[in-house]
């Protein structure tokens, strides 16, 4: 019988190498269709709620597939996850987030979840709401500086992990004690970050794609402003910070590469002076190599763009005493503008771009190009001609309208 499991108020029972793209961190398993590579490990990756995954040892040898909702130990009793990775793949994955199976407390798998399992996992499921509106009433009531974003109830009901965030350390003994006697369950309390608690709720962000921390990342490092400023990004408090209301983990993706592109460019401190004026450092393109100089040290003012190279040469000269003429030293030359049409680039202003219909010339365009006719007709003379065979009609036998020379 195949299975499904709600996780995240959405049913899973997909199967294949696709990446599921209901589940949270869900990885591509390009490693599916090869056979040899799926018994190469007893370790299988189980996702539970949100971000949530683990990795469990099947020692009984259970044919399990991508998809199967199995039931494995915990602490105490035991939890339902779906399986999300088999075979190779896991041992790459658990390397990945450093995890070593000979350091970490191996958990087994149980069995295939049965319908028992499944009943007992709903209606766990079913009282998460409610108990998180619950619990954030007990928190305010304590008076403790936490928010609790997410809790889980595990598959047999017995034990309910709590996520909560705190800027500070929160002293949470009294909260526990309060949540065993309301909620008749075990209780663990969990601490996650801003970053976290986003991949956990998930989302869209504003490229359009989704949320990073939901798909694909599991290691947040720290972000600063400094990443904005090398690459010339507005400090705009509302557009660098995410849905986390932290800055976004994007700007450190590229931050590398524009360290290095701009080892090659001049400081910005440094200020290049000619025979007319003293210019400051306004702005730097890094893809094209050029830099901005302007006459106003606070706003733009006679810019003038140049190549890094000719503002090293400039600021070269002027360590040496030296104030060229012209800080552009082709600004004589007459530069023609390269036009690129941007807009049209594959003809989506066409309005006829997409007609099957289009009339096509008749004959041969060789022909008409050289003015000859596909056809050459023949001669009326020709037609006229008796001594010729071509025109000649056939004489049919005992005609009695034929003539004969009796000579």
């Amino acid at each position: 019988m195949d299975y499904t499991l709600d996780i995240g108020g959405c049913r899973m029972n997909k199967k294949g190498c696709q990446r599921n793209s209901i589940q949270k961190l869900g990885t591509f398993d390009w490693m599916c269709d090869l056979p040899e590579t799926q018994k190469e490990t007893d370790f299988v990756e189980i996702q539970f709620k949100n971000t949530r995954k683990g990795y469990f040892l099947n020692s009984t040898k259970i044919p399990l597939e991508k998809g199967d909702v199995v039931a494995v130990e915990s602490s105490p009793g035991h939890d339902i996850g779906e399986v999300t990775l088999v075979g190779k793949l896991v041992l790459l994955q658990m390397k990945k987030n450093n995890v070593n199976p000979e350091k970490m407390e191996v958990r087994r798998v149980y069995r295939k979840a049965k319908d028992t399992d499944l009943e007992k996992y709903k209606e766990a499921k079913s009282k998460e709401q409610e108990t998180m509106i619950k619990a954030r009433q007990i928190a305010e009531s304590l008076k403790l500086n936490m928010k609790i974003g997410d809790v889980e109830y595990q598959g047999d009901g017995n034990k309910a992990i709590f996520y909560y965030i705190a800027d500070e350390r929160v002293d949470f003994r009294q909260l526990i004690k309060v949540f065993a006697e309301t909620f008749r369950v075990r209780i663990e309390m969990k601490q996650i970050g801003a970053r976290q608690e986003a991949g956990r709720i998930g989302g869209i962000g504003p490229c359009g794609r989704e949320l990073c921390c939901a798909g694909w990342m599991t290691n947040f490092n720290s972000v600063s402003t400094s990443a904005a400023r090398y690459q010339d990004i507005s400090l705009n408090p509302q557009k660098l910070a995410g849905q986390c209301a932290k800055l976004k983990c994007c700007m450190n993706f590229e931050l590398d590469s524009y360290v290095d592109a701009l080892k090659d460019f001049p400081s910005k401190e440094i200020q290049i002076e000619t025979l007319d004026n003293t210019y400051y450092h306004f702005k730097t393109d890094v893809f094209k190599g050029l830099v901005t100089y302007s006459t106003s040290q606070n706003f733009a003012a006679n810019l003038v763009t140049i190549s890094a190279n000719r503002a090293k040469e400039v600021i070269f000269q002027n360590k040496k005493g030296q104030k060229p003429e012209l800080l552009d030293d082709h600004a004589d030359d007459e530069v023609k503008p390269v036009v690129v049409d941007y807009e049209n680039g594959v003809g989506q202003d066409s309005l006829t771009r997409f007609d099957t219909n289009k009339k096509r010339p008749k004959g041969n365009q060789n022909n008409k190009k050289n003015n000859q006719p596909r056809f050459v007709k023949p001669n009326r003379e020709e037609n006229n001609n008796s001594n010729n065979p071509r025109f000649q009609k056939p004489i049919k036998k005992n005609d009695p309208g034929e003539i004969k020379n009796e000579n």
